[in-house]
């Protein structure tokens, strides 16, 4: 044993490192979320009723080609969790392993879309500055390292700050996003991933597309880490 995992194990013997998902103490090489979590959190499988309200979400908008989420959310579950851990306790680790088990996966099915660059979902500033990050940032990094397709946090801006959509219903989502967005002067790509952390409505995914839209772009993946259930 070397003196890296000596120390490593010493320091777990008085600072435990627990899943943020179950609350496991993590064993060995184990991070952030325990082995048995990474095998067991809920999937969103590909051909089940999941899948197909997917293929819903977005009908009103045929520049959407693919949209794809990782997990399944549920109120007190696992997925809740992890991303409470990742939005409201600092943990940045989970956001970047999140994306990068996402971008795996996908890869290992072949369903990895084809797209120019990852564009993550962006916060206000005041918003941001509050939290210190922004949490879909983290999700497309770690995307990205999973995938080797770029990322890019910054072409797009949301430049009003807007009510949380917690609680209101399709069309008030809808009308809390209207004209929030802005792209970047000279920005445009054809081909695009969004990535952001949870699916309801998509209306916020959806206003962000249609922002591209009126600047030129043409094709576009929608990708989420987790899919709420009603």
């Amino acid at each position: 044993m070397n003196l890296k995992q000596l120390i490593r194990d010493f320091a777990d013997l008085l600072f435990p490192r627990c899943c943020e998902s179950c609350d496991r103490v993590l064993q060995g090489n184990e991070a952030t979320i325990c082995t048995l979590c990474r095998i067991s959190l809920p999937r969103v499988m590909t051909d089940g009723l999941n899948s197909e309200s997917l293929a819903f979400k977005f009908v009103n908008l045929p520049e959407v080609h693919s949209t794809h989420s990782f997990l399944l959310f549920t109120k007190r579950g696992k997925v809740q969790r992890l991303l409470h851990a990742l939005k409201y306790k600092g943990n940045k680790d989970v956001g970047i392993l999140l994306g990068q088990m996402f971008g795996q996966e996908l890869k290992a099915m072949g369903h990895v879309p084809e797209a120019e660059i990852i564009l993550s979902i962006p916060l206000h500033p005041k918003k941001r500055k509050q939290r210190g990050y922004n949490q879909s940032d983290l999700l497309a990094e770690g995307f990205s390292r999973a995938t080797g397709i770029p990322w890019s946090g910054a072409m797009l801006e949301r430049i009003k700050y807007t009510a949380t959509q917690t609680g209101k219903t399709k069309m008030e989502r809808r009308e809390n996003v209207q004209g929030v967005f802005t792209v970047k002067q000279g920005f445009a790509p054809r081909s695009v991933i969004l990535i952001d952390d949870v699916l309801t409505t998509g209306a916020t995914l959806e206003e962000c597309a249609r922002t591209l839209l009126a600047v030129g772009c043409k094709r576009f993946h929608i990708l989420t880490i987790a899919l709420a259930q009603h």
